[in-house]
């Protein structure tokens, strides 16, 4: 099973809106990278949920709830999206600071593609990530 950490601008959709909400689709990813992310993804796998532009933290962890089907807000037809639920908040944010301080993370795809709205999150960074969050990985 692989992990992926899901970038979201809270001014145009906050962590407090997919608990809300109880489920979305994530959509809008057009970058090629991104995407061919999200085609990987399946479900029952997990995601951590990063606040991006403010905040600059993991502030919760969502689950993959619909693979990757085409996004009608790309009429070109080829851009993805998927759906996604929140599982929890996490306990204590982990922000880029602190993921940037950390050698063990220096390979962390949201370090070297920190531009990348999707990315892979590996086995052994989920587990630390999890416990700088303060919850069970």
């Amino acid at each position: 099973m692989a992990f992926w950490l899901l970038k979201s601008e809270p001014f145009k959709y906050a962590w407090s809106k997919l608990v809300a909400d109880g489920r979305t689709h994530w959509d809008g990813v057009r970058n090629h990278q991104a995407a061919l992310n999200l085609k990987s993804m399946k479900i029952g796998e997990k995601a951590f949920f990063y606040h991006s532009n403010e905040g600059l933290e993991i502030v919760g962890v969502a689950e993959i709830v619909r693979e990757a089907y085409p996004d009608p807000s790309d009429p070109a037809g080829r851009f993805v999206m998927v759906d996604i639920k929140p599982v929890r908040p996490v306990e204590t944010p982990v922000t880029v600071k602190e993921i940037k301080a950390d050698p063990r993370l220096a390979e962390f795809a949201l370090v070297r593609q920190s531009r990348l709205s999707v990315v892979p999150v590996r086995d052994t960074e989920w587990a630390l990530l999890c416990e700088k969050a303060g919850i069970p990985a």
